[in-house]
């Protein structure tokens, strides 16, 4: 026996009861119930009626007739025989909106339950990856928070220039950056000036053959540069004029650090000693600072004159004020050399040092509380540190075994650019007058520049030795 159309007697049932209410011969179409309806649109391609075309004035989908495998999506089980498909919509739109720890919809004892509410919850007992054909991070129409793009550093030296003689010493400090934008560069036993803005070369001293230059450094208005030599000399000399205004003596054995303050010159030795020198008074030093065991081989003045950093080949990291012959702050956590030292422009007391190869960590400190803040291994001996005075970030040289250069975000210490190019150890670093270029030297007997930190917020012109200046030439 066959079964009977439930929809035709639906259609005689309406059709009687409307005749019976004795409507108008217009209103006598037959009226079939939304079952009927969305069992004829179901079925629509099995069974169509040859002779009558059905139109509808809504869509209701059904789960059955979507291609669910065209998005990776499996259709949840039906609760009471009832299609969720507005649940499955909020599941699809939360994974996209969340990422997978996406927030679940609960009822919460005291608050009438809504369907339109997400209940957060602390742990996600299913992924929703699944639920998503594009993914999480990539979904496309949903706004999310627009990305600052990275900003893009140079990969290569936009100069190169050979410097014959450059020594592969981890202990010397044979490059500095004036204030004028001259750059000084020990090459053996002579000093030679590069002009930044000219690339004119000139030889400033020759210390002979029985003396070396160990160290330069600029005072701080960039007219004068002090010299340390093999032999334990201290020399001033005026640039401008290539005179020598002063020899100031005191150590016994080479003099690989120097550091300018307001009016003091302090120069570090392979004599474990410090001495600081007043250049307005006639002696050759008015203190001495003991307290490392071993050559002091990095040495800089904080932004305000007040606090002296040292590093020396005992592993140790001391701080000093203007007025002490000992050490008022000791750090002893680095396990190797301490030559890489830089103090923040951006906050006071932030100070950062460098280890060499047995130790290859950043540690960054606070001498104001005098505490250690934090440590990031480099994977590679650290040769120098130098912060932006533009922006917050910092860049590290390194020796064995990558010879990379590594510009940083701090304080998350995340890597904004690796650069390389050098083969040997990069043991020379100066930043320019302006703040956006590095150079650094190895002992590949090269010098390289390279644009690493954006120009001031309140400039928008780019440097006076820009790119435009590529090239390869010699320093002497």
């Amino acid at each position: 026996m066959e079964e009977e159309d439930p929809s035709a007697s639906n259609v005689i049932t309406n059709s009687n009861s409307s005749s019976q209410r004795n409507l108008s011969p217009s209103m006598n179409t037959p009226v079939v119930s939304l079952e009927s309806r969305i069992n004829r649109l179901i079925n629509a391609n099995q069974s169509q009626s040859p002779s009558r075309s059905i139109y509808s004035d809504r869509f209701i989908p059904s789960r059955s007739g979507s291609n669910f495998a065209l998005f990776d999506l499996s259709p949840s089980p039906s609760k009471d025989g009832k299609e969720d498909g507005a649940g499955s919509y909020a599941t699809l739109l939360r994974a996209a909106m969340f990422g997978p720890e996406t927030p679940e919809k609960r009822d919460i004892t005291g608050f009438s339950s809504s369907r339109n509410i997400f209940r957060f919850k602390t742990e996600t007992h299913r992924s929703l990856n699944s639920f998503s054909p594009f993914g999480v991070d990539d979904s496309p129409g949903v706004c999310q928070s627009p990305v600052k793009a990275p900003r893009k550093v140079p990969r290569s030296p936009y100069k190169v220039l050979d410097a014959p003689a450059l020594q592969d010493d981890f202990y010397l400090n044979l490059v500095d950056w004036s204030a004028q934008n001259v750059l000084a560069v020990g090459l053996g036993n002579c000093v030679y000036l590069w002009n930044a803005c000219s690339s004119k070369v000139t030889k400033l001293c020759d210390l002979g053959a029985e003396d070396s230059v160990c160290s330069v450094g600029w005072a701080l208005r960039g007219t004068h540069l002090a010299v340390g030599t093999s032999t334990g000399k201290v020399q001033i000399w005026d640039a401008s004029r290539c005179k020598r205004t002063r020899t100031m003596e005191g150590h016994r054995l080479r003099v690989g650090a120097l550091a300018w303050g307001s009016s003091v010159l302090s120069s570090g030795s392979r004599d474990k000693s410090i001495l600081q020198r007043d250049i307005r008074c006639q002696e050759d030093h008015v203190s001495k600072l003991t307290g490392h065991k071993s050559e002091v081989c990095g040495l800089k003045w904080s932004y305000d004159n007040r606090e002296l950093a040292s590093g020396g080949n005992d592993n140790r990291l001391f701080v000093w004020n203007q007025h002490s012959t000992q050490p008022v702050l000791k750090y002893s956590e680095h396990t190797a050399a301490v030559k890489a030292i830089a103090w923040s422009p951006h906050v006071h007391g932030l100070l950062a040092s460098g280890g060499g190869t047995a130790d290859r960590c950043i540690r960054f400190w606070n001498t104001t509380t005098n505490t250690h803040l934090s440590s990031i291994d480099t994977c590679s001996q650290v040769c120098n540190l130098a912060w932006s005075k533009n922006v917050n970030e910092l860049v590290s040289t390194h020796g064995y075994s990558q010879n990379q250069i590594i510009v940083w975000k701090y304080p998350t210490m995340s890597k904004i650019a690796t650069l390389t190019g050098h083969t040997y150890r990069v043991l020379y670093l100066a930043v320019s007058p302006d703040g956006q270029t590095i150079v650094t030297g190895a002992g590949d007997e090269t010098l390289r520049f390279w644009n690493v930190f954006p120009s001031p917020k309140s400039q928008n012109t780019d440097s006076e030795i820009g790119s435009s200046f590529f090239g390869r030439t010699t320093i002497r």
